[in-house]
């Protein structure tokens, strides 16, 4: 596996080894030593996987309280994955950083707590899996606007994105409860 960084510290693209051939592929997407060995050691709790329709967007999404990394893959599809920096006492506040996850690309993108997360389905359909290090706790669950112009995420939109109704009101990120 090979680590990526990013411009937001704690934020990482992992590219894995992908053995194929004429009959297909193989890669490992989850083995704790080797990700401790690249300094990821986490206990994962629990698996989710979303299918979504091009042009829909998810997020920006985060939990104030059991705060949750995700490790993030596409098996089907193509998306813009994007991480934003919601801690307040972070010299990255309000950054995002976005990258093009796809099945053909294979790539993975480790989301650490403390970070909103988001993405937007550029394929017909897409098959998004994520690993979390905290279990769902929709009390704690918040989120920010997509289109936030302080935070100014440059989405590869061609049309207005499909949002969930919980989507479409979330709050700014000046108005939005933040980590400290």
């Amino acid at each position: 596996m090979k680590l990526v960084e990013t411009n937001l510290p704690g934020v990482m693209l992992i590219e894995p080894k992908v053995f194929g051939d004429a009959r297909g592929f193989f890669m490992e997407t989850w083995n704790r030593k080797t990700f401790a060995n690249l300094g990821l050691d986490f206990d994962f709790v629990q698996d989710n996987h979303s299918r979504s329709a091009r042009g829909v967007l998810r997020g920006i999404h985060y939990q104030i309280r059991n705060a949750q990394g995700k490790l993030v893959r596409v098996t089907s599809g193509s998306v813009f994955d994007v991480a934003v920096d919601l801690r307040r006492s972070s010299a990255n506040f309000g950054k995002w950083v976005g990258y093009e996850l796809s099945a053909d690309n294979h790539r993975m993108m480790w989301v650490p707590p403390g970070f909103g997360h988001g993405f937007l389905v550029l394929s017909d359909t897409a098959d998004f899996l994520y690993k979390t290090t905290d279990y769902y706790a929709p009390e704690w669950d918040r989120g920010v606007r997509w289109n936030d112009p302080q935070i100014g995420i440059v989405w590869p939109l061609d049309v207005a994105p499909s949002l969930s109704a919980k989507d479409s009101v979330q709050p700014l990120l000046k108005d939005a409860e933040t980590y400290p």
